[in-house]
């Protein structure tokens, strides 16, 4: 279960999680939020660019593929867990697996361009500990 997709499209993640059921056995906490590029470009925003194979910090995604980038006003991005949606809709989401499997693996994935890779993974674990306090 990847919350962040559903999230940028408007889905209802403890829901899905709920019907899915047995068919989740695994989880990533990644948090995502609409931008105001949505009023223009709508959830299936396709104004992304692709990153050339020789420009510098780009970031590979496999091989002979690069990232693609951000447009200027995305109409969604992904951000650190909390900062799109708060501590108590995360508490929902840990429920709704731990309801199907109070042992299931969940990770964070984190993606949030304005964070370093520790900041915005200790930012994530933070709040995702908030969260799972309330479980």
């Amino acid at each position: 279960m990847d919350p962040s997709p559903l999230m940028w499209q408007g889905m209802e993640v403890v829901a899905s999680i709920k019907w899915l059921g047995p068919l989740v056995f695994h989880a990533a906490a990644k948090d995502a939020t609409l931008c105001p590029g949505a009023d223009i470009r709508g959830v299936l925003d396709t104004s992304f660019t692709r990153v050339p194979a020789n420009a510098p910090d780009k970031v590979p995604t496999g091989y002979g593929f690069w990232c693609n980038a951000w447009p200027e006003n995305p109409a969604w991005k992904f951000v650190a867990i909390g900062l799109g949606h708060d501590i108590p809709y995360w508490t929902e989401f840990l429920r709704a697996l731990a309801d199907i499997d109070p042992d299931m693996a969940v990770n964070i994935e984190h993606e949030d361009a304005a964070y370093s890779q520790t900041e915005g993974l200790a930012l994530a674990a933070k709040n995702l500990h908030g969260a799972a306090a309330g479980v």
